[in-house]
């Protein structure tokens, strides 16, 4: 799986070596694999936030501040009608 563009380490190479697979992750993904299955990647936060856009929490894109006064909701009333259960026996 190891190109020019990516390093990997078994699961104990990681272990006994991190700061060596950390050195790799600042120029290149480095794959982890335990059982010859990759299971992890190892990337510098630079290239964590270039992939995911930037790093902005789930939490802030959720709270739209600016777009909070564009539009009114207003949420329908929720009708929940309580029956009781049949089980298939007709006692």
């Amino acid at each position: 799986m190891e190109t020019a563009a990516t390093h990997s380490f078994s699961s104990r190479q990681f272990t006994a070596h991190v700061a060596q697979a950390k050195r790799h992750a600042n120029s290149r993904p480095v794959f982890i694999s335990d059982r010859g299955t990759p299971t992890h990647v190892l990337m510098s936060i630079e290239e964590y936030k270039r992939l995911t856009g930037g790093g902005e929490t789930l939490r802030a894109a959720l709270a739209m501040p600016a777009a909070a006064d564009d539009f009114e909701f207003d949420a329908p009333k929720a009708r929940i009608g309580l029956r009781i259960p049949s089980f298939g026996d007709d006692e």
